[in-house]
């Protein structure tokens, strides 16, 4: 049993690039495009260029391992407001954004430590 699902992973690569250049990929990811490209080509990364790859992927790194995903826990946000005119509808849209904007860089970062 192989430690990587290599074959999903380059398809994956593939798939997220598909209609740019390996150059534009790779300089994306943070590797070179030679790099790129074995991975591209079912080479198994190193660890470094395995997590930089699932970050531009936006995949867990478990997916790839036949690991089960980590739970990233999430919440959800809730308010409440006392006077249904305590916010207008736009307003709380554009908080929504915000609060889920927030969330996702908090798990971004949680990713790449």
């Amino acid at each position: 049993m192989e430690s990587i699902r290599i074959h999903q992973l380059a398809r994956r690569i593939q798939e997220r690039r598909a209609g740019k250049g390996v150059r534009e990929a790779a300089k994306e990811v943070g590797i070179s495009p030679a790099t790129l490209s074995r991975v591209e080509n079912e080479h198994v990364p190193d660890l470094e260029t395995y997590r930089k790859i699932c970050l531009w992927l936006e995949e867990d790194p478990a997916v790839y391992l036949g690991l089960k995903p980590e739970s990233t826990g999430t919440t959800t946000a809730r308010v409440h407001f006392k006077k249904g005119a305590a916010i207008k509808a736009d307003s709380a849209k554009a908080l929504s954004e915000m609060i889920l904007l927030a969330q996702q860089a908090f798990l971004e970062e949680e990713l790449e430590s």
